[in-house]
């Protein structure tokens, strides 16, 4: 079953944000842990959605960035500064990411760009979100895991949708956090996202389905739970396998990079024409996954 609404999700765990763009809420004895930072937009939703529900936000002792993309990390530079004690998670590549001014000013340059697209600009002034220096925390990796009380949370190293990619699993709850890494849960279908290296991406789904996961808990689109979250990795290796089929067959038929990536841009939107992010942003997503298997081929062509 898919959720896409703010709100509990079982005990100890919230879902906070919008269908589009979502955040989680760990609740354990020592304190909260958000996981994910979704949209710089959404933070309106979210701040409204923290005193509706009574949650308190001083008891948030950390945020786990689960990859450096920018609407995964919207809110997280907007939290850090509400509750400065709080100590801020990533991968050491995520954090490499983040340091590089060039990439910091991608990632508000991007940020305002879907907030406009959302139409929801002009409601962000009041609020501290832009990305700086000022923004640091610690290193997690395979086989870290954050106690909060009654409650630890596992990392685990996913690549393939980023360079820096880790997810997150819960085993008290059976909940997995893999963000963009185990495929986005758009509409009734499962979409496919090994952005940087889809041969790491279909790696890092076989990794995951090992997990006993009831609850997957995705960054777009919210949570899946039941006998769908059961199944919801094996289904997504499968669409990933063909979705890898159809970008070489376009390939193949084409031979350009350009045209491929222009061709499946336009299927995206055909079928999801209200998709949050702009085509052009879109566009540069393909490139790099065209890239990396129009690579493949011509290795093991030549």
């Amino acid at each position: 079953m898919r959720n896409r609404r703010g709100g509990k999700v079982c005990d100890r765990l919230w879902y906070l944000g919008r269908e589009e763009s979502g955040i989680y809420l760990l609740e354990g004895e020592r304190g909260s842990l958000i996981v994910s930072g979704g949209m710089s937009y959404i933070a309106p939703t979210v701040l409204d959605q923290l005193n509706a529900f009574g949650i308190d936000e001083k008891r948030i002792i950390g945020i786990l960035i689960l990859h450096a993309h920018f609407d995964h990390i919207g809110l997280v530079p907007l939290l850090k500064r509400r509750n400065p004690g709080s100590e801020v998670f990533a991968s050491a590549r995520g954090w490499e990411i983040l340091r590089m001014p060039k990439g910091i000013e991608t990632i508000n340059a991007f940020s305002r760009l879907v907030a406009e697209r959302m139409g929801a600009a002009d409601g962000l002034a009041e609020w501290d979100l832009e990305w700086r220096e000022d923004v640091t925390g610690r290193t997690v990796s395979e086989g870290d895991e954050i106690d909060l009380g009654g409650m630890g949370v596992r990392i685990l190293e996913t690549p393939g949708h980023s360079s820096c990619s880790i997810s997150a699993y819960v085993p008290e709850l059976r909940a997995l956090f893999p963000s963009d890494g185990g495929g986005i849960p758009f509409a009734e279908m499962i979409v496919p996202a090994g952005n940087s290296n889809f041969t790491e991406y279909q790696r890092s789904l076989e990794k995951l389905s090992r997990l006993p996961v009831g609850i997957l808990c995705a960054d777009h689109y919210g949570y899946v739970t039941g006998g769908e979250a059961e199944g919801y990795l094996r289904k997504s290796i499968e669409e990933a396998r063909e979705k890898r089929s159809r970008i070489e067959e376009i390939y193949r038929r084409t031979g350009s990079i350009e045209e491929t990536v222009k061709r499946l841009v336009a299927e995206v939107y055909r079928r999801q024409p209200d998709y949050f992010l702009p085509p052009e942003i879109y566009a540069g997503v393909y490139r790099q996954t065209v890239r990396h298997i129009a690579g493949k081929l011509e290795t093991a062509a030549g």
